[in-house]
């Protein structure tokens, strides 16, 4: 549908995008406990997701079903590093831990994927690229820290804490597999198959929690958080961040993952009346030319890819 070029330069336009549609997720994360349980939630988000994909992509997926048949563990490793760790086990870290403690965890994400990136995919990252990430490194943990650097000696570590660990080395290795394990499949088909490899890893997982006695009776509210959390960080962030992956490659994309703090700033000021301080615009005028600098290429060439 669109040539070469103009993938490229949506691509690049689009994973600016990315981070603030996963910033809901912080949202939805501090509205879940006392409404939905962390498993519940994540399996109705991907199964609503899954179907909605799964609909728009029917005719793929049929034609398709004997290559995804063939591969299906493929999509059940994907699942449970995208839909299980880093889907229901950051809902249940965010029961214990601080907005502050995420955001310093999952900042290490994009230095994870970029060296996995070049070490295990075979990338190429220029040193330009490599002063762009320690740039944005800087202005995330200024927003972290509130621009308070002595604050980092008095982070206080909880079990939560060890949940977000795991999701952010899930995250690196979700975001690498995808591009170690090379799809014919277009993005939203792909993203189709993945969600239902989550849902199958999620539902034992789900059963149990209906399990115990104290578990929250279904809601509207309930209702409401999954169909946000399927809709804009589930099916709208996954969807870009997969795409682009296949247009840029693992290390360019995940560097815009730095942009998550400082939009999540801005979406807990916007929604949670929490304010905005300095060290937020401080740490923009880091984050933001970081990012640039790592993304920003010459003019590309005929690029190939499997996207239809």
């Amino acid at each position: 549908m669109f040539r070469p070029e103009s993938r490229h330069r949506l691509a690049l336009a689009l994973i600016w995008v990315t981070p603030a549609f996963w910033a809901v997720n912080y949202i939805v994360a501090r509205a879940a406990p006392g409404v939905v349980e962390p498993h519940m939630l994540a399996l109705g988000r991907w199964a609503l997701a899954g179907a909605l994909l799964t609909i728009m992509a029917r005719a793929e997926l049929w034609r398709e079903r004997r290559s995804i048949a063939a591969v299906w563990p493929q999509y059940v490793v994907l699942g449970a590093l995208g839909m299980l760790v880093c889907g229901a086990w950051v809902y249940q870290g965010a029961k214990t831990t601080v907005a502050m403690n995420i955001a310093l965890i999952y900042s290490a994400s994009p230095v994870l994927i970029a060296l996995g990136a070049v070490a295990w995919l075979g990338e190429r990252f220029a040193p330009r690229q490599a002063l762009g990430v320690l740039v944005a490194m800087a202005g995330v943990m200024h927003v972290i820290v509130k621009g308070q650097w002595m604050a980092l000696t008095h982070v206080q570590w909880v079990a939560g804490d060890g949940w977000i660990v795991v999701a952010m080395v899930s995250w690196a290795g979700y975001a690498l597999l995808q591009k170690k394990w090379p799809s014919s499949l277009s993005a939203t088909a792909r993203l189709a198959a993945i969600c239902w490899g989550g849902v199958l890893v999620l539902l034992p997982f789900a059963l149990w929690e209906l399990s115990l006695t104290d578990t929250p009776a279904w809601s509207r509210q309930a209702t409401g958080l999954t169909v946000v959390a399927a809709l804009v960080p589930g099916l709208g962030a996954y969807w870009i961040y997969g795409w682009s992956q296949k247009i840029l490659g693992a290390s360019r994309v995940a560097v815009t993952l730095y942009l998550g703090p400082l939009y999540a700033a801005v979406a807990a000021w916007g929604v949670l009346n929490e304010p905005l301080g300095w060290h937020h615009l401080a740490g923009a005028a880091l984050i933001l030319p970081g990012v640039f600098l790592v993304t920003r290429t010459a003019a590309p060439g005929p690029v190939a890819s499997t996207d239809r």
